[in-house]
């Protein structure tokens, strides 16, 4: 059996904090979702992607089931605090040991959060049209941390030399900042080389969120580690998790 793969974020946060980025191997889906894919909306075998997050599971020790949300590149936000149910948002946050946020993705970036005091974490789900919507504002406000508080992870994800986009998308960015136009290259086609990164590292520079780590590695160019949408098509999902291994300070 070839174990689960998975990246462990290398940032400074606190020691009851647990995160991870799962990659492609190690699970039992078939082509083209081999082999760790972890969606149930993309077309692999339901029992395959049961025991593909069972497996994450036992290798993670994980304390529970992860919160699968139905992400649609929205801004809702899902409070877990409530209940660890599966809702339609692109994000979720949690002050409970035990409650474990998670997005899925296949190019888009995941951007985890943690508060210094170890008092909360979230995930959220940044494509273009998240970003661009306000996900990262609505996660931050919805954690309820101070934003100079909070340590911020983004996972790996399309890079800009493999993102094109058309001029809709850098307008619905520079409609809202002018400041945005260093994160879009022109190319010879007309169009625009996307950075997701430095768009959610300014996203997050404007909320107060100077602890910023991670960015950079490209799901495109390593087929061998990364689903990917956009290089493939019809691909798996991958996961980016985060929780509190211990109640935080002043919860029982």
């Amino acid at each position: 059996m070839t174990a689960v793969a998975y990246l462990t974020p290398d940032w400074p946060a606190p020691a009851g904090v647990r995160a991870a980025f799962t990659l492609r191997s190690g699970g039992v889906s078939t082509s083209p979702f081999d082999s760790l894919n972890v969606g149930t909306q993309v077309g692999d075998r339901p029992e395959a992607v049961d025991e593909n997050r069972r497996r994450i599971g036992r290798e993670l020790a994980l304390p529970g089931e992860p919160a699968w949300l139905e992400q649609a590149h929205g801004k809702e936000v899902a409070n877990l605090d409530r209940a660890p149910a599966t809702a339609r948002a692109d994000a979720s946050f949690t002050h409970v040991a035990g409650r474990i946020c998670a997005v899925q993705v296949a190019d888009c970036l995941p951007v985890l959060l943690a508060a210094r005091a170890g008092s909360a974490v979230a995930a959220a789900h940044c494509g273009w049209r998240g970003l661009a919507g306000g996900v990262l504002e609505a996660t931050v406000r919805a954690l309820g941390v101070p934003a100079d508080e909070l340590y911020a992870w983004l996972g790996p994800a399309i890079a800009p030399g493999a993102f094109e986009v058309g001029a809709e998308v850098r307008t619905a960015f520079l409609d809202q900042d002018a400041r945005a136009a260093s994160a879009f290259k022109g190319n010879s086609r007309g169009r625009w080389q996307c950075d997701l990164f430095e768009l959610a590292r300014q996203r997050l520079a404007i909320l107060g969120v100077a602890a910023v780590f991670g960015g950079g590695v490209c799901t495109y160019s390593d087929a061998q580690r990364f689903y990917s949408y956009r290089r493939d098509g019809r691909c798996g999902r991958m996961a980016a998790l985060i929780w509190l291994a211990q109640a935080p300070p002043g919860r029982t």
